[in-house]
């Protein structure tokens, strides 16, 4: 029960204690903002630790404290592990002036400062993760996972852009406004994600990261949601880019099928009964994972098709992925601390990165840009190249490790990075990571009214699940 939960991994009472107020810290810029509001980088007064300070948007005032917020904030206090983020605290910034239109507080969580976010790293031309940089990142990743998934814990929204990571090495899974308890036994060792018995709303999971079950609408869903995500931000990480950047849901599985193969009886049992796949024929298809990831060697892809395997019920668990050979043969996983350290980068650092990327001299004509985006399925510019990854954007980490996480340019022979490539396509990358890193968040809309009407019926939804 919560409770028990709550007792058994209770913090230090000194650990958190009241609410502090927002002139409690000095604020020292801002990292990001979107419509959860903003996030600042802040130091505190009281004890000198920098800290992020998150914004809690109220949608509607007349609606009182988001439902989602409260639930993110319950389950960060609970929580405790050195690979998930915890709350510091929470600031109330009151209303100037009692003339002042805005009538109720301003609240900010406080979270431990990290210096990146996976997805922002990614972003980046001039870093390049190593194979054992890759593996420290997902064996930390895995372990946050279990952890959360044995305190009967899903989050939801499992993208690289929810995984902040420190100059020390340390990843923590981080954003859980779309988490909540579930009410199924914890995972067990061999015995991949299992059944679900209650429902739950499938409007979760940004689309890029969103596994097929909730595509189709499955509502009894379980751990294997979070690890279908898993597999997604591996891919990216070997990959360089998102592997499945869809447009639309329907496009979206069209990209997975593309890579896992066709959903048949056998490898994604129930999934007929779905009410999303009422009308559905996919054409058949084996699916190309094998070729896409081959060059990162057997172990890699054998790990990455356990993660990305169709039938939700057999999908691998964090307890047995942790266990894979892959992260138990050389080369082995990198301490967190042997790590390099890198630039800050963050919301606001990629959008500096962009703007001056644009004032650099155009690409040569010819030679190893590649080629444009294909004209094909999904819409214009929507498929990916044959050799050149998923969506738009040449891969960053090529097809081999480098010695280094460091590079000032492309290496002999290698296909040029996206700082290099042709603007049209790297505008399209751009837009398409912007629009769709929030789509777990709300949906859109043509009329500014029926947005936000669109996005308050999707969000009370959320909420009543």
């Amino acid at each position: 029960s919560p409770y028990a939960f709550a007792v058994q991994h209770q913090r230090p009472k000194n650990s958190f204690s009241g609410c502090s107020r927002i002139g409690d810290y000095e604020l020292l810029g801002k990292l990001g903002e979107g419509t959860f509001g903003e996030v600042h980088r802040a130091r505190s007064k009281k004890t000198g630790a920098v800290v992020a300070l998150k914004k809690i948007i109220m949608h509607n005032e007349k609606d009182g404290f988001p439902i989602t917020a409260l639930r993110e904030i319950k389950l960060l206090k609970l929580l405790s592990h050195k690979n998930v983020l915890k709350m510091e605290d929470m600031a109330v910034e009151h209303p100037p002036r009692s003339t002042d239109k805005r009538k109720k507080p301003i609240i900010y969580m406080a979270t431990p400062y990290m210096d990146h976010d996976l997805s922002g790293l990614l972003d980046n031309p001039t870093i390049r993760f190593t194979e054992p940089q890759i593996k420290c990142y997902l064996q930390q990743l895995l372990e946050g996972l279990k952890y959360l998934h044995e305190n009967k814990i899903l989050h939801r929204d499992m993208k690289a852009a929810n995984l902040l990571i420190s100059n020390k090495g340390i990843l923590q899974i981080a954003d859980f406004g779309l988490a909540r308890l579930y009410d199924e036994p914890p995972p067990k060792k061999g015995c991949g994600g299992g059944d679900g018995r209650r429902d739950y709303t499938s409007l979760v999971v940004t689309r890029w990261y969103r596994p097929p079950e909730l595509l189709l609408h499955l509502k009894k869903y379980t751990t294997a949601i979070d690890m279908w995500g898993v597999g997604c931000v591996f891919g990216e990480m070997l990959w360089g880019k998102p592997i499945l950047a869809g447009e639309s849901d329907g496009h979206q599985l069209e990209i997975i099928f593309d890579l896992c193969g066709t959903p048949t009886d056998e490898n994604m049992p129930g999934w007929r009964q779905l009410p999303g796949a009422e009308g559905i024929k996919p054409r058949p298809r084996p699916g190309d994972l094998n070729h896409r990831f081959g060059k990162y060697g057997a172990g890699a892809v054998s790990l990455l098709k356990q993660l990305l395997r169709l039938d939700w019920k057999k999908r691998v668990n964090a307890i047995d992925a942790l266990e894979h050979p892959y992260l138990h043969t050389a080369p082995l996983p990198a301490k967190p601390g042997d790590l390099p350290t890198m630039e800050e980068s963050h919301e606001l650092d990629r959008r500096k990165f962009h703007d001056r990327k644009a004032a650099l001299p155009p690409a040569p004509k010819g030679g190893t840009v590649g080629r444009g985006p294909q004209h094909g399925t999904g819409g214009p510019d929507a498929a990916f190249n044959s050799g050149d990854g998923f969506g738009g954007r040449n891969g960053m980490n090529g097809g081999r490790y480098p010695q280094s996480s460091q590079r000032n340019g492309p290496f002999p022979g290698e296909r040029m990075p996206a700082c290099y490539a042709p603007e049209r396509s790297d505008r399209y990358e751009q837009d398409h990571r912007r629009r769709d890193r929030g789509d777990s968040r709300r949906t859109r809309s043509r009329s500014p009214v029926g947005s936000r009407v669109a996005e308050r019926g999707e969000r009370d939804h959320r909420d009543r699940r």
